[in-house]
């Protein structure tokens, strides 16, 4: 069960890394008009061609007088930037087909805190804290990752482990491919460039708000696939929002918290340390 769940935090920290990716890999051309899978879309295409509209002077247009490549390339340096963040959203899982759903702040030390569910079956909670990585998982998740296992292997998991927090050094086999999913020094690197020999193109959309907060619409056209990203037009232009037009890997990513401290603090109470002979830890 355990490997089940580290293959799909790995697909969600691709999907991540791959929503900063697409920042760095805008080419300098601009895209042809792009369909997106919005119908806000083509208005955009529309106004992203022509000077600001008439209810908004180009003084007060977001990033004025900027390509969509230039203002990838700026939310590019802001977000590699980050001391932490914040990632929700929905990823596919490879293996099952499924959605892996994500809420997770991590930060540049290696902490993080958060929780991952997959097909609204159940949640599992993450925290890793210096170098012990803790967990706890509810019974409805320990069940469905457990399926196709021999009933009494099943039962014995969820009563040694549904509700319970457990422990393990974060440099271990058992938990280094989680761990990993907490390196943000590691996702942010990824995003640093791209190796793809064809660099895809953006265009500028509307102004929008995500959460909120003031943003840009950016859309990214990379061979025939296309997706969208939304970049914030006031303080630092972060990254704000990722949605992946792959038919492949499909998903959304919302960023938030940026500089913000992670809340990752080692659970209070009993602790199964899954490193020592069966024993608990307090």
């Amino acid at each position: 069960m355990r490997r089940r769940a580290h293959r799909t935090t790995r697909t969600a920290l691709l999907l991540a890394a791959g929503a900063t990716v697409c920042l760095t890999g805008c080419g300098s051309g601009q895209a042809a008009s792009s369909s997106a899978s919005t119908s806000a879309s083509a208005s955009a295409s529309t106004s992203a061609s022509t000077s600001a509209s008439a209810s908004a002077s180009a003084s007060d247009e977001p990033f004025a007088g900027l390509t969509g490549a230039e203002i990838s390339e700026r939310a590019l340096k802001a977000t590699t930037g980050a001391r932490s963040l914040r990632m929700t959203g929905s990823v596919p899982d490879e293996e099952s087909g499924g959605t892996l759903k994500i809420d997770i702040a991590l930060d540049r030390r290696g902490d993080c805190a958060g929780t991952m569910s997959m097909d609204g079956q159940g949640e599992a909670e993450l925290i890793k804290t210096g170098d012990t990585l803790y967990l706890k998982y509810d019974e409805r998740f320990l069940r469905a990752q457990s399926k196709g296992e021999p009933q009494a292997d099943t039962e014995a998991l969820v009563s040694l482990l549904a509700g319970r927090w457990t422990s393990m050094s974060a440099g271990g086999a058992d938990a280094k491919e989680m761990a990993g999913f907490c390196d943000l020094d590691q996702l942010l690197e990824d995003a640093g460039g791209s190796g793809d020999d064809t660099p895809a193109k953006a265009t500028r959309g509307r102004s929008t708000t995500v959460d909120g907060t003031p943003a840009l619409t950016l859309y990214e056209t990379d061979g025939s696939e296309r997706s969208t990203v939304y970049v914030a037009t006031e303080g630092k232009p972060y990254l704000l929002r990722f949605e992946s037009g792959s038919e492949r890997e499909p998903g959304a990513l919302t960023f938030t918290g940026y500089d913000e401290p992670v809340p990752a603090e080692s659970p209070a109470g009993e602790v199964l340390d899954l490193d020592g002979p069966g024993g608990t830890s307090a």
